[in-house]
């Protein structure tokens, strides 16, 4: 018995030793860790002091950050917006003045042409970078910028002198003063100075734009030979082009909904281009028609909507968008996009048909196929699974049974669908998976749309059919 207790008393001491051991090691290892952290940031700010001199400890500037954002007036404090929309104006005119105007244009074109390096290629003339040079001497001020090795390098083709077409770099200063002009034309309608513009700001901007495009200024007349009967004067279709206009810049740059776009997202997207291009009054009429921003093109539209609109109450309903097109999108889609859209008393106002039919009319866009991909999405999982797809696919075989065609079964078509797209993950088609197959517009489209489906599923006899046309044709 005594034995035992002295035993246990011998191993207790020796777990209180190992314990006391272990803890002092651990503090040990705390003060040495805390040791070379002080050492550190001595070091650190001894050669910090000695880099950049005392003026750390003299200068009280250190010791405080300085402001760097400044709030947005409040809607009651008119004079600090009064203010601050004057310091933009009087910026934006410093920014005007330093772009090149007509006559500077016209300068710089003569001393191109008079420095141009011979010979001619196919009767176009170049310059090399010494003549380059020699411009860049006489141009002024305001094309220095554009006189640089990367600018002379970005043009440079391998040409056996090693030069540059005039042409092609007169093109491009032009270009980059039409960019800046614009922009600060845009910045103009920047009511908050952030760089975007809102729905509002885009479509003033636009209603002052139409007087300076001649193909528009017309409407009336348009209306008339269109054969549309509008009985309405030229300027008050104003409100109706303007909103057709301004809604393909928020349908493509705004996808989102932020009731935003960025000025610099306006000046790269070539929308703007299509839009001044009908300056020219020697547009072609296939060019017009073509344009989404013509008369011609948005009377085509605006005229669709009247005459979809039976009880002329100027909205549609989901009876009246069903004779959309060629009358064949199944009511399962129509649902949905009553159900996924912004309407009121259940039927739909123009600004929405606009979406509907700027994402019918360019399913290939990614735009498009997001706003398809939202109306497909019935359980908003993310992705389309079987059940989405069979659950749109029912409208299509009942439509087919309604046209006494003989259905097709789900399982084929599902099937050649999941082949077309090859989703990352199998069974589940995510929006980026239609967008990277380069089939998104096919899959949906044969899945809203029976007249789509059945080009689709007869696309080999109609190859067929256009070729022996065009034989025939020859034979002739």
């Amino acid at each position: 018995m005594t034995m035992t207790l002295i035993d246990q008393g011998v191993r207790n001491v020796a777990n209180f030793r190992r314990k006391l051991k272990t803890c002092l090691e651990i503090n040990t290892a705390t003060e040495s860790k805390e040791k070379s952290q002080l050492e550190e940031l001595e070091l650190f700010t001894k050669y910090y002091q000695l880099w950049k001199g005392n003026n750390v400890q003299n200068n009280n500037t250190y010791y405080s950050i300085p402001k760097f954002y400044c709030q947005l007036p409040l809607e009651e404090e008119i004079l600090l917006q009064k203010v601050r929309e004057e310091a933009r104006a009087l910026f934006l005119q410093r920014r005007s003045r330093v772009l090149l105007g007509n006559e500077e244009l016209q300068h710089l074109w003569f001393l191109l042409d008079k420095h141009h390096t011979p010979p001619l290629v196919a009767d176009e003339q170049m310059i090399n970078y010494h003549d380059f040079l020699k411009v860049a001497e006489q141009a002024g001020s305001k094309c220095k910028s554009f006189f640089t090795a990367t600018i002379f390098g970005k043009l440079y083709q391998n040409e056996n002198y090693g030069r540059i077409p005039i042409m092609q770099f007169f093109n491009y200063v032009m270009r980059k003063v039409w960019l800046h002009q614009t922009r600060i034309g845009l910045s103009l309608y920047d009511v908050t100075g952030l760089g975007y513009l809102k729905e509002t700001d885009l479509e003033n901007y636009i209603l002052e734009l139409i007087p300076t495009l001649p193909r528009n200024s017309q409407l009336h007349t348009w209306i008339i030979k269109g054969g549309y009967r509008l009985n309405i004067l030229e300027r008050s279709f104003y409100s109706f082009y303007v909103c057709t206009a301004v809604r393909k810049f928020f349908f493509f740059l705004d996808p989102m909904r932020t009731g935003k776009i960025k000025i610099l997202d306006i000046l790269a997207c070539g929308f703007l281009d299509n839009l001044l291009e009908l300056r020219d009054e020697e547009l072609s009429k296939e060019m017009q028609e073509s344009n989404w921003f013509s008369a011609p093109s948005a009377l085509r539209v605006y005229g669709q909507y009247l005459n979809l609109d039976k009880d002329h109450n100027g909205m549609l309903s989901k009876e009246e968008l069903s004779r959309y097109g060629t009358g064949t999108l199944t009511d399962v889609f129509l649902d949905r996009i009553f159900q996924e859209c912004l309407t009121y008393d259940g039927e739909m106002d123009y600004k929405t048909y606009l979406d509907f039919v700027l994402a019918l009319e360019n399913r290939k866009e990614p735009q498009s196929l997001q706003y398809l991909f939202r109306i497909l999405d019935v359980q908003q999982k993310g992705y389309l699974d079987t059940f989405s797809l069979n659950y749109f696919y029912r409208a299509i075989q009942e439509q087919m049974k309604r046209h006494k065609q003989e259905p097709i079964l789900f399982e084929d078509v599902r099937d050649e669908i999941f082949d077309m797209v090859k989703p990352k993950e199998p069974f589940k088609i995510t929006l980026q998976d239609l967008i990277h197959s380069g089939k998104g517009d096919t899959v949906l489209s044969i899945l809203i749309d029976l007249n789509d489906f059945w080009t689709y599923e007869n696309r080999e006899y109609i190859v067929l059919d256009g070729s022996k046309e065009e034989d025939e044709i020859y034979k002739i």
